[in-house]
């Protein structure tokens, strides 16, 4: 079992957006970032912050951050907020807890009051409402690599790994010790049993190799469920849909050209993924008199590795973060069944590894070790950045919102780095 130190933040960060001065990232924090520079190059620097360049200012408007133009052909979506608005706008955020664990931080997951914190092969849970440590589990699959992805449906747990495979867990209950259970791995032996004999459902992953085309052949990266659908996303450059109920695989979509690195989906299956080929497509099913998914649209502005992508809550907005230490915003046209860039959101120094849409608020996580959260302004497509939560002294590798916290104007969210933190950020705003 990973060993983990459980302890309040020794100090408590509050940002009052009334202040017209807003104090700026310590910029020997900050990782550089070219916009050549990919997620690996970024993750490996390990440069100290007094070998980093220095900032010839220390302190600017919260405005002033609108800078580093890496995408100068979309139109900033950035906006800087009236005096009256100051004047009335109440930002503060604060750090609640932390704990630190002896790996890196790969990705996190709330399900109810439990916190799932994927650190190395092993998945550590831990109670949000006394904040204790509550299990382990894969701890003994440590030829699994790390967790790249958590997520929920129907009682069971999904986790993505590095040895190319899903696996399911099941959650049994306190009398049983809170422990999980794994209940399957994919592709199931029966899946794989199947449809071994015919040549027709191999097909070849390398020069000299060949695999049945329910396996994935690299890394799983994500994985994401809706209405009783699994779909998965690999560094093999495969989309497949598995079916929940029976855990067998439906399909397999030669997605991208290279590495896909993040998948979401909406609530009306409408699939979304992001890759290293600068791409994020979109996937539907039915199209065409096609009960397959198939490809709708192919959009095209990042300038480098998309990372992470995220959704409103209705679906209609997508968010995109990049290498090129972008957000990019997109809309649905109403002539269009596919999105639309509608602008950028900048001020991240380094590339963007995470993104949440939670309530009316966007956080994004980067690899110059900072967090932002952003709002959009009213109905207008325009956004303002509230808040940058800083404290982690490496990459931001995941956040997730804790929703059995949330109350009118508070909003409690989880971040994970890769020097091994765990932070739980409480963050108030009132109008």
């Amino acid at each position: 079992m990973t060993k983990s130190c459980l302890f309040s933040c020794s100090t408590t960060d509050e940002t009052t957006a009334k202040q017209k001065q807003l104090q700026a990232p310590n910029n020997n924090n900050l990782i550089g970032s070219d916009t050549s520079i990919c997620t690996s190059d970024m993750l490996s620097n390990s440069s100290t912050p007094s070998q980093q360049s220095m900032c010839s200012s220390s302190s600017s408007t919260l405005q002033s951050n609108l800078s580093l133009q890496t995408l100068p052909s979309v139109l900033s979506l950035q906006k800087s907020l009236s005096p009256e608005t100051l004047k009335n706008l109440n930002v503060s955020h604060h750090c609640l807890f932390s704990f630190r664990q002896t790996h890196q931080i790969t990705c996190l997951a709330v399900s109810s009051n439990l916190l799932y914190v994927a650190s190395g092969h092993e998945i550590n849970v831990f109670d949000l409402n006394n904040n204790t440590h509550v299990s382990t589990f894969n701890d003994a699959q440590s030829d699994s690599g790390s967790v790249k992805s958590i997520t929920f449906s129907g009682g069971k747990i999904f986790t993505a790994h590095q040895d190319c495979k899903i696996r399911v867990w099941k959650l049994l209950t306190a009398k049983e010790c809170n422990s999980h259970k794994l209940i399957a791995t994919l592709p199931t032996l029966n899946d794989r049993l199947f449809r071994f004999v015919l040549p027709k459902n191999y097909v070849r992953v390398r020069r000299h190799k060949k695999q049945l085309w329910i396996q994935h052949s690299d890394a799983v990266s994500g994985v994401s469920v809706n209405n009783g659908l699994i779909y998965s996303v690999s560094w093999d450059k495969c989309l497949k849909i598995w079916r929940s109920k029976d855990l067998v695989c439906l399909e397999s979509v030669k997605a991208h050209d290279d590495a896909v690195n993040s998948v979401v989906v909406s609530a009306d299956g409408t699939v979304y993924t992001g890759s290293a080929d600068k791409r994020i497509r979109v996937w539907g099913k039915g199209f065409n008199d096609n009960k397959k998914h198939s490809l709708i649209a192919t959009l095209e502005k990042h300038k480098s590795t998309v990372n992470a992508l995220a959704l409103s809550a209705d679906g209609s907005v997508l968010f995109s973060g990049a290498c090129d230490r972008s957000i990019l915003v997109w809309e649905r046209e109403d002539s269009a069944e596919y999105m639309s860039v509608t602008g950028a959101l900048r001020g991240h120094r380094g590339a963007i590894l995470c993104l949440i849409n939670v309530c009316d608020l966007l956080v994004s996580g980067s690899a110059d070790r900072t967090i932002r959260v952003w709002q959009r302004r009213g109905d207008s497509q325009e956004y303002c950045c509230l808040a940058v939560l800083e404290g982690h002294e490496k990459p931001v590798k995941s956040l997730v919102a804790v929703s059995g916290g949330m109350s009118e104007g508070s909003v409690p969210i989880c971040s994970g780095s890769l020097d091994g933190e765990v932070k739980v950020w409480q963050i108030n705003c009132s109008f």
